[in-house]
């Protein structure tokens, strides 16, 4: 499996300081935060994409997706939602990115079916648009959506490659779903896998990995044993956690863990 980490745990850091980091600790890639606050995200133009594509070529690090913020099962009409989705893929497909994250983002005001048809409905017509740009979709296990079994309906009738899911181990925790269960839910599906740990459901503060109590091992050693060799991701969220501890002294010590558990579930 490769490793990656995502910028949300580095707000607003020049991108040339990101690879910096990815290099310096051994990453092999990097998921870019698709946000305004961001040095890359859908807004800047052809000049700054081709920049950024070429700081990344030139470090040797891939830019492993694009952690965007279109919710596909929220409430409304469907043209803006997929219209934040395109803009998504285009930006990945300037980069070379395979993929980008969607959110569920189920409202209250929707019953689950009427959200899961919603959701269903604009990412096969995102599947499409992606197919023609090379980039895949991932429904993250988040909010409405959070465990395997959630997603996995939604992903499941839209049948289309471009389409997938990214396996959030926090969420699929906190919604009560043990690895072996979101594997088997996510495995047809599955994109990449966003790791991270935090002290308690109750504080998810996000902490040094291996110092929390999501079941990491657990979900390396699943994903070793079914054969699965794609991306790990740490999500650090720092951008929301004030207090938490500043992600580049930590970049070294979780890649170590991450090493340590794939050596340990060979």
């Amino acid at each position: 499996m490769k490793l990656a980490f995502s910028t949300l745990g580095v707000p607003g850091l020049p991108l040339t300081d990101v690879l910096r980091l990815a290099t310096a600790h051994g990453y092999h890639g990097v998921e870019l935060r698709a946000h305004p606050e961001e040095p890359v995200h859908p807004g800047i133009g052809p000049v700054e994409r081709a920049d950024a594509a070429a700081e990344f070529k030139a470090a040797g690090v891939e830019v492993l997706g694009l952690a965007g913020y279109a919710r596909v099962a929220a409430p409304g009409e469907d043209g803006p939602v997929l219209d934040d989705v395109r803009a998504l893929v285009d930006l990945a497909r300037d980069l070379g990115a395979p993929f980008v994250r969607v959110f569920p983002g189920g409202g209250d005001e929707q019953g689950p079916e009427e959200a899961d048809a919603t959701a269903a409905r604009r990412l096969g017509v995102a599947a499409e648009y992606a197919a023609d740009r090379g980039v895949r979709v991932l429904l993250e296990t988040h909010d409405s959506h959070r465990t395997g079994a959630a997603a996995s309906r939604v992903v499941g009738p839209v049948g289309h490659r471009n389409v997938g899911i990214l396996w959030d181990v926090m969420h699929t925790w906190l919604g009560g779903e043990q690895p072996a269960a979101s594997y088997a839910a996510l495995s047809p599906y599955l994109g990449y896998v966003q790791v991270k740990d935090i002290a308690g459901p109750d504080d998810t503060t996000p902490l040094p990995l291996g110092d929390g109590v999501l079941p990491l091992g657990e979900c390396v050693e699943v994903l070793s044993r079914e054969g699965w060799d794609g991306w790990l991701c740490w999500e650090y969220e720092a951008r929301w956690y004030e207090g938490a501890a500043p992600l580049p002294g930590l970049l070294e010590a979780g890649r170590d863990h991450l090493a340590r558990l794939l050596n340990e579930s060979a």
